[in-house]
């Protein structure tokens, strides 16, 4: 009698875990297609937007998911079906995980890398402010897809574009192979560093490489970094639909490059910008076909570089340096006039990072000296301050 509970109890135990196994198997096979559905759903009612996704596959040992094929357009025009869809993202691949590195930290976080991301900006369909203006409605949209909060981002072999289809020539032109690494942006490790966040990025510009570093606080009640970037050797030539289109000129040969870094803290920043400009032409015997009014703008054109340009290196270069309050920034105008002219006749600019500008920087002393220009264009606001002292003292 015993013998026999025995069994029935082992076989009872047995049905209930083949049925466990059998309902996870189910669940399994189900979740990801309740998944798509909910994502397209959602990607479906995105605020002047409408986006895809393929397939989902799920990695539930590995605590991961994986989206393929996705893409978010731009709508033109009323209605799912509207005829006038501007493309502004898509990826290959994207996959969504914990990421163990925090975890083994005792922070919860997760990790998102992109595979073949692509953006694209279109003037007067997707604009970057009208983006900015958006963004909630892609920040809830990726709050569901990733309830964890993302603390290392990773971009692999993705471009960035940009479109004007309404100028003569139309403008095409990108950045590629984008790879852009960010880590602790919740602040999961490193967390007694000031700016415990860390970005890298590089991609090709036109036969030209573009590179970026940054440190950050990404929990900073104000935005706090210190951040460098580098573009050199990028070919003008294979931007002359930009420059036909917005500046009227051919550039025959060129090489471009630029050099910046910026820091903020406590709602204030400081930094500088030097573009280097070497072997510049744009004046050459391509142009002989032109008309009257478009060789005459080439030559001024032309002449102008000539004119800034520095005869020992061949290149044209200035640095503009820049400070000010993040809700009021300004650039010194003057400054970078002066600089202007200082290259043109005294020396260039040797292309590289000066490493002079960090967090401990933006907060020194902002007093100028006044160049010669800015003496004799300041004159009347100095009468005008001193005037409006004496009448307060009155």
């Amino acid at each position: 009698m015993t013998t026999t509970r025995t069994h029935s109890k082992k076989r009872r135990t047995t049905k209930i875990l083949i049925g466990i196994v059998i309902a996870i198997v189910i669940i399994r096979l189900i979740l990801p297609y309740v998944v798509l559905h909910f994502a397209n759903k959602s990607l479906a009612n995105i605020n002047g937007y409408y986006g895809h996704i393929d397939d989902i596959d799920l990695a539930i040992i590995r605590g991961a998911y994986r989206i393929d094929s996705i893409y978010i357009n731009k709508m033109d025009g009323p209605g799912e079906d509207s005829v006038s869809q501007t493309p502004f993202f898509a990826s290959k691949e994207i996959d969504l995980s914990i990421e163990w590195k925090a975890l083994l930290k005792g922070s919860i976080v997760g990790e998102m890398v992109f595979q073949r991301p692509y953006l694209r900006f279109t003037k007067d369909k997707v604009e970057p402010k009208e983006v900015v203006k958006d963004s909630a409605d892609f920040r809830k949209i990726l709050d569901q897809f990733m309830p964890l909060n993302i603390n290392r981002c990773e971009l692999r072999g993705g471009a960035i574009q940009y479109k004007d289809f309404s100028s003569k020539p139309n403008v095409d032109i990108a950045m590629t192979n984008v790879n852009l690494l960010a880590q602790n942006l919740r602040n999961s490790y490193d967390s007694s560093a000031v700016l415990p966040a860390t970005i890298h990025a590089t991609a090709d510009v036109y036969e030209g490489k573009l590179r970026f570093d940054a440190r950050l606080n990404p929990l900073a009640n104000a935005p706090t970094f210190d951040m460098s970037a580098e573009l050199t050797h990028t070919n003008l030539v294979k931007l002359n639909d930009f420059f036909q289109a917005y500046a009227k000129v051919d550039v025959n040969d060129g090489r471009f490059g630029l050099y910046t870094e910026v820091a903020a803290k406590d709602e204030e920043f400081k930094g500088y910008v030097k573009p280097v400009i070497k072997n510049l032409d744009i004046l050459g015997k391509e142009d002989r076909k032109d008309n009257l009014l478009r060789k005459l703008w080439e030559a001024v054109a032309g002449g102008a570089g000539k004119l800034f340009e520095n005869k020992n290196k061949d290149q044209v270069a200035t640095k503009i340096p820049f400070q000010g309050r993040l809700d009021d920034p300004k650039t010194n105008v003057w400054v970078a006039i002066v600089n202007i002219l200082r290259n043109a006749f005294i020396h260039a600019i040797q292309p590289s990072i000066d490493n002079e500008i960090s967090i401990a920087s933006v907060k020194e002393d902002k007093k100028e000296k006044k160049t010669f220009f800015q003496k004799i264009f300041s004159k009347d606001d100095d009468e005008n301050k001193k005037g409006k002292k004496g009448q307060e003292k009155r």
